[in-house]
């Protein structure tokens, strides 16, 4: 399924490349915002997903 383990992202690794707390990475993912997905307990994401999402709404993010 995942090539590397390494392309994966937990939530304090997104809220810095999003410029958000790891809290509200945490709420985006469970409201389907961002794509990402439970190992666990704890949210991952996927680097080119967070990437591709920041591309997508650069600005939009921090105002929602």
């Amino acid at each position: 399924m995942l090539d590397r383990e390494e392309d994966l992202l937990n939530s304090r690794e997104v809220a810095r490349i999003l410029d958000l707390s790891p809290d509200t990475v945490n709420e985006f993912a469970r409201k389907n915002i961002l794509p990402g997905f439970k190992k666990g307990k704890q949210w991952r994401f996927r680097k080119r997903d967070i990437f591709s999402f920041s591309k997508k709404q650069p600005r939009e993010v921090g105002v929602a």
